[in-house]
Formats: C-alpha cells, sequence, structure tokens
C-alpha cells in the first residue's frame, strides 16, 4: 500500500535532508576551492595552487570555510527539492495520462526534478549566498574591496540584513533559478539513465542495483548537471560575493562583463575541483537519500 501523500512528503523530506548532509561533509573543501577560483580566477594558478594556498594562510579550518551554512543549504535544498520532486513526479504522471502503478520513464523523472529545483532555489540562495561570502571572504579583504572580514555565519548575517535588508538575501536568486532549472533536468536525468543501464545490465530492479552503481550514477548526475551549467554557477558565485563591496550588476551585465574582459575560460575556473567533488559528493548525497528512504519505507510499511 502506497504511504498516505503526507507522510511520502514527509519520508522524502527526511531522506532528502540526510543525503544533503553526506554530501557537504563529503565535498565541502572542494566546494570551497571552487567559489574561490570562480570569483579570483587571476589569483591562483590551478586547483592545487588555491587549495595549497588557503591551507598556509587560513589553515585547515579554511577548507572548510562556510561548512555550517553549506550544511543548512543542502539540508534545506535537498529536503524541497525531494519532496518537491516527489509532488513534482505525481503532476507528470496526472498530465502524462500514466496510471498509478506505472513508473515514470527516465525523461519524465527529469522533468519532474526540473520543475521542483525552483521550489528549492527560494531555500537555497540565501544560505548559498552567506557560504559563498565567507568562503571568498579573505580574498576580499586582501583585495582591499572590503573593509573588515568576517569570520562568523552570524556575523555575514546581520551585515547582509543591516547593509542590503531582506531582499539582500537573495542576490542571485535569478541566476540561481536559470542554473537549477536545467541543471536538475540533467542531473536527475542523467541518474536515472545511469541506475536503468546498471539495472538492465545486473537483470534486476532499479532500486536492487547496490551501493557502488548508485554512487556511481550519483556522480554522473552531478556531473551532467555541472558541464550543463557551471558558467551560470560561476556568474552566481560573482554577484553573491562581489555584491559584498557594494552594488552588483545582474546577470546578463556580470556574464557579458566577464566574457569581455576575462574571456571564456574564467567562465569555466574552477571546473576541476567541481568534477572532482561531484562523485563522493553527489554519489553520498544519492546513497544517503536511497538509503534512508528505504528504511523510512520499511518502516511505514511494517
Amino acid at each position: 500500500m502506497a504511504p498516505h501523500p503526507v507522510v511520502q512528503a514527509i519520508i522524502d523530506l527526511t531522506a532528502g535532508a540526510v543525503g544533503g548532509t553526506a554530501c557537504v561533509l563529503s565535498g565541502q573543501p572542494l566546494d570551497t576551492a571552487k567559489v574561490k577560483m570562480q570569483t579570483f580566477p587571476t589569483l591562483y594558478r590551478g586547483f592545487l595552487h588555491c587549495f595549497t594556498s588557503t591551507y598556509r594562510q587560513v589553515g585547515f579550518r579554511g577548507l572548510y570555510q562556510g561548512t555550517t551554512p553549506a550544511l543548512v543549504a543542502n539540508i534545506a535544498e535537498n529536503s524541497v527539492l525531494f519532496m518537491s520532486y516527489g509532488f513534482c513526479q505525481e503532476v507528470v504522471r496526472m498530465l502524462a495520462g500514466t496510471t498509478g502503478g506505472e513508473p515514470l520513464s527516465d525523461v519524465q523523472k527529469a522533468y519532474a526534478g526540473s520543475v521542483a529545483s525552483i521550489f528549492s532555489s527560494l531555500v537555497l540562495c540565501p544560505t548559498e549566498l552567506v557560504k559563498c561570502r565567507l568562503q571568498a571572504m579573505h580574498e576580499m579583504a586582501a583585495a582591499g574591496k572590503i573593509s573588515a572580514a568576517q569570520n562568523s555565519v552570524w556575523s555575514v548575517v546581520r551585515s547582509i540584513w543591516r547593509v542590503e535588508g531582506a531582499q539582500g538575501f537573495f542576490q542571485g536568486l535569478t541566476t540561481t533559478i536559470a542554473r537549477e532549472v536545467p541543471g536538475y533536468f540533467c542531473f536527475f536525468g542523467g541518474y536515472e539513465l545511469s541506475r536503468s543501464t546498471f539495472a538492465d545490465y545486473f537483470g534486476c530492479a532499479k532500486d536492487d542495483i547496490g551501493v557502488a552503481p548508485i554512487v556511481f550514477s550519483g556522480g554522473f548526475g552531478g556531473a551532467c548537471l555541472w558541464l550543463m551549467v557551471y558558467p551560470m554557477d560561476c556568474v552566481k558565485s560573482r554577484i553573491q560575493v562581489m555584491s559584498m563591496a557594494g552594488h552588483q550588476a545582474g546577470f546578463f551585465k556580470t556574464f557579458m562583463d566577464v566574457f569581455r574582459t576575462e574571456g571564456v575560460r574564467a567562465l569555466y575556473s574552477g571546473l576541476t575541483p567541481t568534477m572532482l567533488r561531484t562523485f563522493p559528493a553527489n554519489g553520498a548525497l544519492f546513497l544517503g537519500y536511497e538509503a534512508s528512504r528505504k528504511v523510512l519505507m520499511d518502516r511505514f510499511d511494517h
């Protein structure tokens, strides 16, 4: 018997929170390097230079700068994302005229994930803004773009509220949505396609392919996402970090300024740590989600 829709939503929300936590803990140092390289592409010669420079300047804790808002961001984002994903699958099923027991195709699930990302963007943007500012605070202070560096979550939150007001927490929201909608189509599409391929190869159901195939499928979905949307993510990081120094231009103007003055390569700065991070982080995300969801569904059944 299928759970009541409210119970199913709670299960999906909880499983998404577990997956989001696993994602951050496994990939935060590489995410820190990504944001620094996106924001200051000429400051670092490459991923290893950024990684070692951060370690020498701030210590090991510098690689985990922004972990608290990253945890909040990922728990909030993935809770809402996977809860909305369940609802959106039902909407897609209704629009397609599919009966309740018939599974959706991989493409239909990709559409559901794409729409679900709009809702998750609303909770992701404010928390990711704080995370990105914390991660690039040292470089902003060293470049003289801000008078004093803030080194805690609450000092950044207070500064945003005092200087920019409530709307300041949504700097980069348009770019976040523009990134998430096509990105999560590729994310869920890549994940489901990979799982289907493993299921066909092993001759079993998609839920029974095992741990390693789930981790690989999650990483593959993440790689599909980042290869699709990386320039938009780069612009989003610029907007969120540089807005510390005053009014920041919108997405299109920022994109064109980077393109004209720094070239296409700057829009892909930090791609190496991102791709290195995507397999452990997104593999952990989906493993945490699928495992906790299965436990909760089994508990409901019993």
